[in-house]
């Protein structure tokens, strides 16, 4: 019988194992989170262009310390055009991330200031008191208030279309959801469940859960809620989009039996 949620060490070995960039980490930072009693990760943004080739996505992870102290890490996932395989690199601080953003893509794929601003931003409330704020969650049930909205702007109404299309389950979303979603300006990702693995008929099986919220142009919100699992027989990744926050967490009830 397997534990069903990561340890904060398993989650640092992992993050600093995938990261091409670990070494240059300062070593008494890294030893400073190895004594992190529990961590909370989170989508920040995410940019797939099938125009450019262009895929990355930023994640915050962020650890409570032995002494009481909250610091975070920040991952830059990305992968050139026509590669298979994502890499990864890590950050102490959010201007290294916006750095790295310039240096990878700001003259590969000529992108303008605005839009590197908006791929490389970063929540507005960075400080200690927000780490804190997000570990409460890891503490808690259920998990706290929503925090302000920052949405971008880009092309919101091809991502809304893309997350529908990758929907493989039969109760997604219908046509009516998606004319609506045609009028979407802006939009904004965020992780509403971490990556928990879990045995599901007696394999491993990881899910994470993340919320698509947008702005359509008569300025109401609309959200699908998109479940990534790889509960399925063979083991693949498979992408399920639901229309309420319920509906997909009882859909992951469902799909996993943690045994």
């Amino acid at each position: 019988m397997s534990d069903p949620y990561e340890t904060t060490e398993a989650h640092l070995e992992r993050l600093l194992g995938r990261a091409l960039n670990s070494f240059d980490l300062p070593d008494q930072l890294v030893e400073r989170i190895g004594t992190a009693l529990a961590h909370s990760s989170a989508l920040h943004s995410s940019h797939h262009s099938s125009v450019t080739g262009l895929h990355h996505e930023t994640y915050r992870h962020t650890y409570l310390l032995a002494d009481g102290e909250a610091v975070s890490l920040w991952e830059l996932a990305h992968r050139a055009p026509g590669a298979s395989a994502l890499r990864h690199e890590v950050f102490a601080d959010k201007e290294e991330l916006g750095l790295a953003v310039d240096r990878l893509f700001g003259e590969e794929y000529d992108l303008s200031a605005a839009e590197l601003a908006s791929y490389a931003a970063l929540a507005d409330d960075d400080g200690p008191e927000h780490d804190l704020a997000v570990l409460g969650a890891l503490f808690a049930r259920p998990t706290l208030p929503r925090q302000r909205r920052t949405y971008a702007v880009d092309d919101s109404a091809d991502h809304a279309r893309r997350v529908l299309r990758r929907a493989e389950n039969a109760d997604r979303p219908g046509p009516a959801v998606a004319r609506l979603l045609t009028s979407a300006y802006a939009h904004q990702i965020t992780q509403a469940f971490g990556s928990r693995q879990c045995l599901s008929d007696g394999r491993d099986a990881g899910f994470t859960l993340y919320e698509h919220a947008f702005v359509l142009l008569d300025g109401t919100e609309c959200s699908l809620w998109e479940v990534e699992h790889t509960a399925t027989p063979d083991g693949r990744h498979m992408c399920e989009v639901y229309a309420s926050e319920r509906a997909a967490r009882e859909a992951m009830e469902v799909r996993a039996r943690v045994r």
